[in-house]
């Protein structure tokens, strides 16, 4: 349970700031990055999928470093942002509950505190949230919950994860394949399994059958239509990961959005090739700028949609 702070305001100052959600069972952690000048905007970035901590980056490999050069890019137009170390993770690690008790709805109450937090650390009356990848489901299912200014979903599936990993694992030999949809079949009526492969234990171990059947739950094409806020929809055109008919999808469900296309752009937010070795190369170089119009697109957007 989130507890609210009690700390004072702090000063906004140019620069990065280290600043605390108080929650239970630990505190959880971020980085305040304020513009020089006066903060036209705040937004909280939103981490995607597995250990990815606020940065951007991941002890699985990934080391590009996307979320503090967006916050350093929209800090230099005039947008204040908090990146976080979500719920089990970084310095975020010791506020993570034991697998088995983990919930997507718990990613999704942090996004409305860390909103609520950000926009009182920096005087605004409101904050955007800026989902990346899962993040952006995360986005989604907290907007309605939130006192937020818009979504900005970059990168984000346009599909319920079950029909993500239905694709994914399409390859699979065909009697592996049916035993793997049956499993998924289940979990998506909300009933854990007994029976699922042990070749796909690291996916379907009994831990984490609670957090699937939350996340398979949520359909990312409704949620956007049921919201009705300004919604930035950002999609690279060399992303191995989330492709264009994601994003054309979510765009679909709600007319009101806005689409853009970052071409050459990978899942990472970078100029990248199609081929993977060059696309993954991509994942491990901190040094690489975010791909052209990345930047310009999200702080444009932001700050034509002033608090109403």
């Amino acid at each position: 349970m989130l507890i609210p702070l009690t700390t004072a305001l702090l000063a906004l100052a140019a620069g990065p700031i280290e600043i605390t959600l108080l929650a239970e069972p630990a505190p959880l952690h971020g980085t305040l990055l304020s513009p020089e000048g006066a903060v036209q905007a705040t937004a909280v970035i939103l981490p995607g999928s597995g250990p990815t901590n606020r940065d951007g980056d991941s002890p699985l490999g990934v080391t590009a470093g996307t979320y503090r050069l967006l916050a350093e890019g929209l800090a230099a137009e005039g947008v204040a942002t908090v990146r976080i170390d979500k719920r089990g993770i970084a310095a975020s690690a010791a506020a993570g509950p034991a697998e088995a008790d983990l919930r997507f709805g718990t990613y999704v109450a942090d996004a409305v505190a860390w909103a609520a937090e950000a926009a009182r650390q920096t005087g605004q009356p409101c904050a955007w949230l800026i989902g990346h990848s899962e993040g952006a489901l995360v986005a989604l299912a907290a907007a309605d919950g939130a006192k937020v200014c818009g979504l900005v979903l970059l990168a984000g599936a346009g599909r319920p994860a079950g029909a993500i990993l239905r694709e994914q694992l399409k390859a699979l030999p065909d009697t592996l394949k049916v035993r793997a949809f049956a499993a998924l079949d289940e979990l998506e009526q909300g009933r854990t399994v007994t029976d699922a492969p042990p070749e796909l234990a690291a996916l379907f171990r009994p831990s984490v059958q609670p957090y699937l059947i939350s996340w398979f739950a949520l359909d990312p094409a409704k949620l956007i239509a049921a919201y009705d806020g300004p919604v930035l929809i950002g999609q690279g055109t060399t992303d191995l990961q989330v492709g264009m008919a994601d994003a054309e999808a979510l765009a679909a469900a709600q007319p009101r959005a806005s689409l853009v296309k970052f071409e050459g752009a990978n899942h990472v937010l970078k100029t990248a090739p199609a081929d993977p070795a060059g696309n993954m190369a991509t994942y491990r170089d901190p040094s690489l700028p975010l791909a052209p119009g990345v930047v310009d697109a999200v702080a444009d957007f932001i700050k034509a949609h002033p608090p109403v």
